[in-house]
């Protein structure tokens, strides 16, 4: 061996001596049967510390994501049948209460205002008229009256004279028909007068007012309530949705809806948990809110009201659990969340959502 090599060798031997020594100190590598029966003892371990942990946070708190975003929606229709003629808002556009949103031809409600002021006037020169048919009826009582006190006295002239021979019985009868006539001709002015009262009256309803001035008075407020209501003004502040109606020269009807306005300013959830949830639920308990359309919005809120029946009792048709067949499915029960935050993002009617109730609280 050459010298060389001679010198390798010996330096080799000391690192041989330290990979001994290494080896007595480290503790022995695992063999692959003691790998597997420890990942068979642990894997259980950690499961059962996994299900005891979800046990004790997940007890506190009631979810579903049967949830949805509910905002009031007011049907707008007007009171007047007549032809649009005006459309004063597009499609999403959001309007302040008040406002106009479309008008409807009104020359017909001016005509009908114009006949209701004909009307009124006729009704006024009409009691003008009772007035002064009243006023003459006491003329004819008086007339009346002091016919009677002349014939009365040529009648008690005509009897003295009667009683002395004086005068003759055709005579006598004469005067006596005519004190009769002239009492007759009294009933008369007084029955004439009393009917002129009377239709003068004013009644209970309506004091003050001649029943028939006040009925032409009462269609002339009706004849300019329906041209006021031309105008279709927002009930409430909201968006504008389904105007698809709104067409110029479209014939309007009464109780039809020409399109809806969503308040977006007031959004709440409805939420359906399960039945079997109910015992844990009540009013006032804290809500955590999520939206699928917004995953970083994260709302807080709480259990504003409990639903009066399930949801299948307000359905169209509600179930008919009285068969052979019945299987027992559970119910939910719908729940109303208040939103205590306000959104940075614009909560739109029927947005998926979940909610998780504290139910510790």
């Amino acid at each position: 061996m050459a010298e060389a090599d001679r010198n390798i060798v010996d330096r080799i031997k000391p690192m041989d001596g330290v990979s001994a020594k290494i080896s007595q100190i480290a503790p022995p590598v695992p063999t692959e049967k003691k790998q597997r029966k420890l990942l068979f003892f642990s894997l259980p371990v950690l499961i059962a510390l996994g299900s005891g942990a979800y046990w004790l946070l997940s007890g506190n708190t009631v979810s579903t994501d049967n949830a949805y975003v509910r905002q009031d929606i007011v049907s707008v229709s007007s009171d007047v049948i007549g032809k649009i003629v005006a459309v004063n808002v597009k499609e999403n556009q959001q309007v302040k209460a008040g406002d106009v949103l479309f008008r409807i031809d009104d020359a017909p409600y001016r005509v009908a205002l114009a006949q209701a002021d004909s009307q009124v006037a006729q009704a006024q020169v009409a009691v003008k008229e009772l007035q002064t048919d009243y006023a003459g009826t006491g003329v004819d009582i008086a007339k009346a009256r002091s016919d009677i006190g002349f014939a009365q006295t040529d009648y008690d002239r005509q009897r003295a004279l009667s009683q002395k021979g004086f005068t003759t019985k055709v005579r006598l009868d004469e005067t006596k028909h005519a004190l009769d006539l002239a009492k007759a001709q009294l009933q008369t002015a007084l029955s004439d007068a009393a009917k002129s009262r009377s239709a003068l009256a004013t009644g209970a309803q309506v004091p003050g007012v001649n029943p028939r001035l006040a009925a032409a008075l009462a269609q002339r407020e009706k004849a300019l309530l329906d041209l006021l209501r031309t105008v279709i003004r927002a009930p409430i502040a909201g968006r504008v949705s389904s105007t698809n109606r709104l067409q110029i020269g479209q014939m309007e009807v009464t109780g039809v809806p020409a399109l809806a306005l969503v308040a977006n300013e007031r959004s709440w959830v409805d939420a359906n948990f399960k039945e079997t949830d109910l015992d844990e639920l009540q009013p006032g308990q804290p809500v955590k809110i999520k939206f699928d359309a917004y995953p970083d919005e994260k709302l807080k809120g709480h259990v504003e009201s409990i639903g009066g029946g399930t949801g299948s009792q307000f359905s169209v048709l509600p179930a008919q659990n009285a068969s052979g067949n019945w299987v027992k499915i559970t119910q939910r029960v719908p729940i109303r969340i208040a939103i205590d935050q306000h959104s940075n993002r614009q909560l739109v009617a029927g947005l998926s959502a979940q909610v998780t109730v504290d139910v510790s609280k």
